[in-house]
């Protein structure tokens, strides 16, 4: 199932999370493969559970764009645990398309979490891994990536979103 992905104005990306409890479960399996499923449909790199209006502590990262199997990660109830040297690159967002900006964030970063069958996983990364661990982590903690930008550049862009809202090009 291809997921709508829900944008910019909507409480559920603006809000923490909920942690999940059950693991190992039909439904959850099913969930993280309709996940990479709507990742991949909208030509993303990562997806969490509240861009599909899901408030649960999950997401899934691709930065192959379904090329490389082995690059598939899935975390559930991640927790970054280490940050190290810094980075800035351009960011855009599934839940925000159209826009898309310099975000500075942590070069390197360890992240620990569970995976769908409920095993602890610990992940190291670097560069366009690393950026994404912490643009979905962000998600799950109703962080948007706006949030990063200068209060000029996030105005800006709240104020470009309000007037395509007004013209009805922002459902």
């Amino acid at each position: 199932m291809i997921y709508r992905v829900v944008k910019y104005g909507d409480p559920v990306l603006e809000t923490r999370a909920a942690d999940i409890m059950s693991f190992d479960t039909p439904e959850l399996h099913q969930l993280v493969a309709d996940m990479f499923g709507t990742m991949y449909a909208h030509k993303g790199v990562g997806l969490a559970a509240p861009q599909i209006g899901l408030s649960q502590r999950l997401t899934v990262i691709d930065c192959s764009a379904g090329q490389d199997e082995t690059q598939k990660v899935v975390l559930i109830n991640p927790e970054i645990v280490h940050r190290e040297g810094q980075q800035v690159g351009e960011e855009g967002c599934l839940s925000i398309p159209g826009f898309r900006e310099d975000v500075k964030r942590t070069m390197k970063v360890t992240v620990r979490a569970r995976n769908a069958a409920g095993e602890s996983v610990e992940l190291t990364a670097e560069g366009l891994l690393s950026r994404a661990i912490q643009h979905e982590t962000d998600h799950l903690n109703g962080v948007l990536f706006l949030n990063h930008l200068s209060l000029l550049k996030r105005d800006l862009i709240r104020r470009k979103i309000r007037k395509l809202a007004k013209a009805g090009e922002w459902e």
